[in-house]
Parts: structure tokens; sequence; C-alpha cells
């Protein structure tokens, strides 16, 4: 297509619901979207990377970059800091290309309000039951945190109708084409076009 202007796509979800693995996927096979990566006063997990799934900071740098305005929107959650920063937005947008978010209902109700335009996305698995247990899966954290990310989910729940668009993810190839088909739609919209010519072939004189 042609016509391609760069877009902003905030996904949220509850713990456990699965949207890190569908945001992989949609960056694997989508050139144009580029990731935001976001930065946490949490501990990695054995598998993560500074720099590749978070930039993970202490709280006096966190609480240091609030301070000098630097985060387009940021939280407390899970009793750590998350937050996004406004420059790396910008740049992405600004060079037309789209971008992703991968964050918390509180971060996202913060943009939409801050911003006033985006595509909000809420996936959420098919019952607390299976977030529980993808959690319990996991591995990676102590029951006194997964109590608290169960808590926060409930809670969480509630909020999807303040999105755009909500993806059951109970089979992820399912869940997948339904965040796939989301995003390709959102470019085919006439308001994104500012003349049918620039979407058509020219006539030859």
């Amino acid at each position: 297509m042609k016509v391609w202007k760069g877009k902003l796509f905030v996904v949220s979800a509850p713990s456990g619901a699965g949207k890190t693995s569908l945001c992989n996927r949609l960056l694997e096979e989508e050139e144009r979207i580029s990731y935001s990566i976001s930065y946490t006063t949490r501990q990695p997990r054995h598998d993560e990377e500074h720099g590749r799934d978070y930039f993970f900071i202490n709280v006096e740098e966190f609480e240091s970059m609030i301070e000098d305005g630097e985060f387009i929107e940021w939280a407390k959650v899970h009793n750590n800091y998350y937050g996004t920063r406004k420059k790396t937005v910008e740049e992405y947008l600004a060079d037309g290309r789209d971008v992703l978010l991968d964050i918390d209902p509180q971060g996202a109700r913060q943009l939409r309000k801050k911003l006033g335009y985006g595509v909000y996305i809420f996936i959420t698995a098919p019952s607390i039951a299976e977030l529980e247990k993808r959690l319990r899966n996991r591995r990676t954290e102590p029951e006194e945190i997964m109590k608290l990310r169960l808590d926060n989910a409930r809670k969480e729940l509630k909020l999807f109708g303040e999105y755009d668009y909500i993806i059951l993810n109970q089979d992820f190839d399912e869940a997948y084409r339904c965040l796939s088909s989301v995003y390709l739609a959102e470019h085919l919209k006439t308001i994104d076009i500012n003349s049918i010519h620039d979407l058509m072939e020219k006539e030859e004189q």
C-alpha cells in the first residue's frame, strides 16, 4: 500500500494473558512497526536482557527521569515503576513508523487522556484460573508477587471498556490473527488518506 502513516498501538493485559508473546510475533512479521522499550525498576527475569526486553534501572534513576519529564507515561505496578520514554515514541512517529507499546492499563489510561490518539488493544485469557496457571508455569516469581499480580488482574479486567479492541487469547494462533487484523485494518481507514489519488496509480497523460 502506498500510503502509510505511523500510528501508535497500545497493548495492555493482566499478567499471564500472553500479550508479550503476541506483541513479539507482530514485531517479527510487520517490518513497519517498532517497539518502544519500557523502563522499569523491577529485577530482570532469567531470560530477559537489558535493552531488549526492558531498560532495567534503579528507583533513583527512574524518579530522576520523572522529574525531568522524560516519560510520556509512567506508573507504579506490582510495587515497581514502569514508564515509556517520550523522545523514543516521538522519534519513531516523526519517521513515519508505527510504534508498539506493551504497557499496563494505568499507563494506557494516561496516554489516552494526554495524547488523544492511538489504537488501544486489551488482551485477556479465558479465565482467572488460566491466568494463575500461566503465571505458575513461569516459575519466575515468589508466591506473594504472584498473588499481587492476580489481585491486580481482577481490577484490570474491569477496565476493558476503555480500549478500542479486546482479544481473547485462548488459542495463540487465533489471537494473533485477531491482533494482526486490527493492525492492518487501522491502516485502511479513510481518515488517514488525504486524497484518493495518493492511493491510486496516476493516469497517463
